[in-house]
């Protein structure tokens, strides 16, 4: 058996810890968005309006659906007026089995079953078909949301952000990648929704960059907003460099917020050979390859 050396050994150690410590923040990160989207996975609360169907074995009276009032309660044969707004199904099967024990029954089985929901509606904006609020009817997912609002538009952002309100009155949001719901079809991210959630689907507007001078198509790119290329990925899709372009004084100009106008000069060789960073494109900004004298 060969001898590791000790600058291999150390060399490996290092490769090992370095992936023990990308592991352990990997499972960070994945934690704390399991936690987050774990608010978006708590149990329905009643409200007025919804029906409820309940089922108690032995007491067959009580066994037929109750439409809660505006007050929040059913009237339920025996046991009279029942407050039961915001409790969850399983919190009025306790309630329920409470107050049949004190009267009636030893070990009462009660079943609760919310049959609709119609105390509160979701609202759903921006880039889809049929954009509004929408009745919470059953057990309703992020996805069948968007199928019920006639689907995405072209211009959908990659992002679907949910708002939700919790009950403590504290206001919080996830963010869900379309592409992990909608393309790779993640289940844990097709959430149900609660009452009064807003869920938000931006517009990914398409903006444009100019390229001009010594490249094969010269001309404005129209791309999207999230999807900005990068200077060597502009001067690509004009077509490449001419043979006559002068790739060590590539020009970007670019005008920022206060309106002020900025040169930047690229030596896209530089780039190209790994001597340094691509440069990332804004909004409006116009390259300027000049032509190269001999």
């Amino acid at each position: 058996m060969k001898k590791i050396r000790s600058g291999g050994f150390i060399v490996i150690l290092a490769m090992l810890l370095l992936s023990a410590g990308a592991l352990a923040a990997f499972t960070a990160q994945d934690q704390e968005r399991q936690e987050q989207q774990g608010q978006f996975i708590s149990e329905y609360r009643i409200g007025p309006r919804d029906l409820l169907e309940i089922t108690v074995i032995g007491f067959e009276d009580l066994n037929r659906r109750y439409r809660v009032s505006e007050e929040g309660k059913i009237n339920l044969p025996y046991l009279g007026e029942v407050e039961v707004q915001g409790l969850t199904r399983s919190e009025l099967e306790k309630r329920l089995v409470q107050l049949l024990e004190e009267k009636y029954l030893q070990n009462p089985q009660v079943s609760v079953v919310i049959a609709e929901y119609q105390s509160r509606r979701v609202f759903l904006i921006g880039a889809v078909t049929s954009p509004g609020s929408f009745d919470l009817a059953g057990r309703l997912t992020l996805l069948k949301l968007i199928a019920q609002a006639g689907g995405l538009t072209p211009d959908a952002g990659n992002e679907i952000i949910i708002m939700r309100q919790l009950p403590e009155g504290n206001k919080t949001s996830l963010k869900i990648s379309v592409e992990d719901l909608i393309l790779k079809g993640d289940p844990s991210l097709d959430i149900p929704l609660q009452p009064d959630d807003i869920v938000s689907i931006p517009v990914d507007r398409t903006v444009l960059i100019y390229v001009t001078g010594q490249v094969l198509t010269p001309g404005a790119l129209s791309v999207r907003r999230s999807n900005i290329p990068t200077l060597l990925r502009a001067i690509a899709q004009a077509g490449g460099f001419s043979p006559r372009a002068a790739k060590g004084s590539v020009v970007i100009k670019r005008i920022d917020e206060t309106g002020k106008e900025t040169k930047i000069t690229v030596n896209v060789d530089d780039i190209i050979k790994g001597k340094r960073k691509d440069v990332q494109l804004k909004e409006n900004d116009v390259i300027i390859v000049p032509e190269k004298f001999f």
